[in-house]
């Protein structure tokens, strides 16, 4: 008897030190993962599923990460604040991350607020959200990021004359508002301007206007995905190409995945944006061949498979640092400043004073490959960070 329990003690101490140690992280994620925009939530989802698997072997010994998973169905804030709380208060999660869509960004906000929850955001792209909490961290971008250099850059080059055309919500308003201030500051002329439905638009009509306006110039902003393929067969079937007018914006309206269904209707379309799947940095072919090698040789990686990658990372960091045992504070001052020179768009930081994404921004034109459609970087501008913070002094 005295044998057997002396062999109980000594298992039992030999647990300590494992036991001690031993912590599971519990992410709460909001994403998309059903209805017609489903396939933008795939991509994030598929990106934090490939980082897990890449990089769940650097974690701290005895430290697990629970990914527990939420269907916000697409832009529905009462159904995503809903989640949230449901995390929050019942799932009892350590961190909020994912979330597609402003309007839900904006319901969740508050919670994170309350309950000290630091929130992750790896796409939704209205400038303000990252000033409704203290608790926000955002690793995607703005679409004043993209939208207002690119105005510069528009007007610099040659176009004097420009239509903007954007989907009626928060993005589609910031895109508007940061490439007209940009484009008008140096020179350039808004002909026309149209805010579109956000569910089903009919584009054929908005084109029509806009090629009875005449301008050299089209400047578009709507959801990436297959709103993007429906404008450009729009414009195409319509003749704005023939008419001379040159199709402009940020890099939703080619976006990577999109792209072979696009079409010739596709080709020479420039845009500015901060990911490009065809860029030869190292660190994006090793990202791509990744991808590639886990859903299939046909697949591609778009911006929205990017914000969930280096989201991951910004939640590794935080995890690794603080051995698996998460305090909400900590974990905002390990993001503030946070960088990754390593990512697939080229060298990110989170701003430690506004806590969203400083990153370069890319001038691309859609071209073809190798038999295939790509958005081939050919200028950078280095480092933006978000110009309407900058402009408004709003942290």
């Amino acid at each position: 008897m005295r044998f057997w329990k002396s062999l109980i003690a000594t298992a039992a101490v030999a647990l300590l030190p494992w036991a001690a140690t031993a912590q599971t992280v519990k992410i709460g994620i909001i994403n998309t993962y059903s209805g017609p925009n489903a396939t933008l939530g795939e991509q994030i989802d598929n990106a934090i599923k490939l980082y897990t698997k890449e990089y769940e072997k650097n974690l701290p010994p005895g430290v697990k990460i629970e990914l527990i998973r939420r269907d916000d169905t697409g832009p529905n804030p009462d159904v995503a604040k809903r989640l949230a709380q449901e995390l929050i208060t019942r799932d009892k999660v350590n961190m909020l991350a994912g979330v597609v869509w402003t309007p839900n960004a904006a319901a969740i906000a508050p919670l994170a607020t309350e309950a000290k929850i630091p929130f992750m955001i790896m796409n939704a792209g209205t400038a303000a959200i990252s000033t409704m909490s203290p608790y926000i961290a955002r690793v995607s971008f703005t679409l004043w990021q993209s939208s207002h250099p690119f105005g510069i850059w528009a007007a610099k080059n040659n176009i004097k004359k420009a239509f903007i055309a954007v989907s009626d919500y928060g993005p589609g308003h910031d895109a508007e508002a940061g490439f007209e201030k940009g484009f008008t500051d140096n020179g350039g002329q808004i002909v026309g301007k149209v805010r579109m439905p956000l569910a089903n638009p009919d584009f054929v009509p908005f084109m029509q206007r806009i090629k009875d306006s005449a301008p050299e110039a089209l400047f578009v902003f709507i959801p990436a995905g297959r709103q993007a393929t429906a404008l450009m067969k729009a414009f195409g079937d319509l003749g704005l190409d023939k008419a001379g007018i040159k199709l402009i914006g940020p890099g939703d309206i080619t976006t990577d995945e999109e792209l072979p269904n696009m079409g010739d209707a596709a080709i020479g379309v420039i845009t500015m944006h901060h990911y490009s799947a065809a860029a030869t940095r190292p660190a994006n072919q090793a990202f791509v061949q990744a991808w590639k090698r886990e859903y299939g040789p046909n697949t591609t990686p778009a911006f929205m498979a990017v914000g969930g990658w280096d989201g991951m990372a910004a939640i590794y960091h935080a995890v690794r640092e603080q051995k698996g045992r998460i305090d909400g504070d900590k974990t905002m001052a390990l993001w503030k400043g946070w960088k990754n020179d390593q990512s697939p768009r080229g060298p990110i930081m989170i701003d430690p004073e506004t806590r969203d994404i400083v990153q370069n921004e890319y001038v691309r034109r859609v071209e073809r490959v190798g038999g295939a459609l790509a958005n081939v970087e050919f200028e950078t501008i280095p480092m933006v960070k978000d110009p309407w913070k900058v402009i408004n002094n709003r942290k």
